[in-house]
Formats: C-alpha cells, structure tokens, sequence
C-alpha cells in the first residue's frame, strides 16, 4: 500500500509555478528561494512516485501525471482556504474595482485573480483594463478601488516591480531595415512614448511615427501588418514577434516602474483592502 502523504506546501508550490509559467516566476509569490521551491516540487514528485514537471528555470511543461494532479492540488488547496476562512471570522464580501494596462494583463492577471478568488469566492471583481494615464486619474477621483500602473513620477503608489521594455519586428516584413524608421508608438503623455522618442533621438535615428494607440494589441497589429516596429512591455511579446536589439540599429529602452496604486475611500473597503494585500503578494518582486 502506498503510503506517501501529499503536503499542502508542496502542492502549493505545484500550483503556483503552473500559473506563473516558471519555477523562477512562481518564486516571488511564494517568498522561497529558487532551490527551496526545487526542493518541495522534488518531494512532491517522490510522493506521486513520477514526474509531474519537466522544467528547466524560466520554462515548464506538465507530464501526463502532473495534468492528472493539478486538478486534485487546486480542490485540496481551496477546501483548505475555505476552511480557514470559516474558522477565522467572516468571509470578505463585496466588489473590488481592479484597474490593470492590456500590457501587463496578459502576464500578470491570470496568477493574481487566481489566488484571490480562491481566497475570497464571495469579492465580486471589476476588471477595467485600461492606460496607466487613464487609470490614474480615475483612481484619484476614486472610479476604480486598485490599479496596477505604470509610474509616472517617482514615489507614486506601492512599487511592485521593473517591466523590461523591448522592440520588437515581424521578421516577414524586416522593417527595422528602413530610413527613416517606422514606429508605432502610445498615447501622447505616456511614459512608454516619451521613452521611445528619447532613445532613439539620443541615437540620430531618423524615424516617423505612423501609428499610436492606447492598446497593446494595436502595437501588435501595426507590427505584424508590417506597418512598423514598436517598444512593448517584454511580457507582452507575443512568440510570433522579433525581439530587436543594437544589431538592429535600434537603442535600448529604459525599465519601467510598475507600481500599485489605491483610492482614498478604497481603505474603507475589507474586498478592497484584501485585493491590495493580494497584489502585493501576488506581484511584487525584489
């Protein structure tokens, strides 16, 4: 009779590296060093009696077993957070209005709302995805509870991480090869727009911008239409795109801050306030 039990700890590092892509991902959420997290996930396997992940530090893929597992890990992982809920007073209600850019939506929303619902099934969320310039003011004047943002001047919100910023090319069209070059940029204002113009002003490459858009899948159709080359957050790179780099022609970009800022009447909201503690948790890294 097999008699290896299957610890929360472990399951819990199983899940969270599945939902962030990458043992060095799930890292931040979990507060572990890379190879404590190793560890458990290796303990987790020795229980299962196979291997339930074939990964490497930034990649991973499920195994025949660790799809068979996944399902189980996540009811055991939310009976026991349900559980702890009911021992530990009421449960959080209400609604939460979450303000986060397409840009970072893509890589960032998915372990997030996750890990929230789990904890808190009875928080209505409203997501509004949205710019950061236009996230900002509506958190000022207090439309939106939380908003994940790019900075715009330094010490705003509650710093989270830095989001690399690449260009990139559809490698079909190649044009990054033209002169001038031809870009498509953010919204006047942006911080992503004037980081663009910028860099590539320091450098005396000719450009004109043809196209600019509030929306990241807008970059990403100007790229792939071959109508220009763009400056994205390097998250969002869909596979299909070239990154670019100084063997382009192209300069580097400066990082951006991603910071969490919150409404004044937010800190009177218990569902608010647990979606700040959340993201937090959830996201910030360093």
């Amino acid at each position: 009779m097999h008699t290896a039990e299957l610890q929360l700890d472990w399951l819990r590092a199983f899940v969270a590296v599945v939902d962030a892509g990458s043992l060095a991902a799930a890292v931040p959420q979990l507060h572990r060093s890379p190879s404590a997290l190793s560890m458990q996930l290796k303990k987790l396997e020795d229980a299962a009696g196979a291997q339930v992940l074939v990964r490497d530090p930034r990649h991973m893929a499920l195994t025949p077993t660790g799809r068979e597992l996944l399902g189980y890990a996540r009811r055991m992982l939310e009976l026991h957070d349900e559980a702890l809920a009911a021992l530990h007073g009421p449960q959080v209600t209400g609604r939460v209005v979450l303000g986060v850019p397409d840009d970072y939506a893509f890589a960032y929303l998915t372990p997030l709302l996750r890990a929230f619902g789990n904890q808190y099934p009875g928080v209505e969320i409203c997501l509004m995805c949205e710019q950061s310039t236009l996230l900002v003011p509506k958190v000022q004047r207090g439309e939106v509870d939380l908003a994940v943002v790019t900075r715009d001047r330094p010490g705003r919100g509650t710093f989270l991480f830095h989001e690399p910023v690449v260009w990139v090319g559809s490698a079909e069209y190649e044009m990054w090869r033209r002169d001038p070059l031809p870009i498509s940029v953010y919204e006047s204002g942006s911080r992503a727009r004037r980081d663009v113009v910028a860099a590539l002003s320091s450098t005396h490459r000719a450009y004109r911008i043809v196209s600019s858009s509030r929306s990241i899948v807008a970059q990403v159709a100007a790229v792939d239409s071959g109508l220009a080359v763009a400056a994205i957050a390097a998250s969002a790179v869909p596979p299909r795109l070239t990154v670019l780099g100084p063997e382009h022609r192209l300069p580097a970009l400066p990082a951006l801050d991603v910071a969490l800022v919150r409404s004044k009447t937010s800190s009177r909201t218990p569902a608010a306030s647990a979606m700040h503690e959340q993201v937090v948790r959830t996201l910030r890294r360093g």
